[in-house]
């Protein structure tokens, strides 16, 4: 690497996913919450289970479900530039945009 500054670019990707089956997302993120490999007190796995089942958007569950490495594989592949760092946020949504619907029906 020569000896300018190093750069940085940050890449933002948005997922808008329909919760198809909430009981079994949930489901899905308590048994990650419970897995022994789970980096978890007793405390913070009650605490992180209390939080998925009472969340009624699934965020708190799909957030359990993905990885943020998973994020920094899309880029593992280009020989040019060196994954840094992903950091997941999962919040509820209204839908897919006006835009996601138009792209949605243009393929159709």
């Amino acid at each position: 690497m020569s000896d300018e500054e190093p750069k940085f670019l940050r890449l933002t990707v948005e997922l808008t996913v329909e919760v198809l089956d909430m009981d079994a997302l949930q489901a899905a993120a308590l048994r990650e919450i419970r897995h022994p490999d789970a980096d978890l007190t007793e405390e913070e796995r009650t605490e992180q289970a209390e939080l998925v089942a009472s969340d009624d958007s699934g965020a708190s569950a799909l957030q359990w479900l993905i990885e943020p490495d998973h994020v920094l594989q899309l880029v593992d592949h280009i020989d040019e530039i060196e994954p840094r760092e992903a950091v997941l946020g999962v919040e509820p949504s209204e839908g897919p945009s006006e835009e996601e619907d138009e792209e949605e029906h243009d393929h159709a």
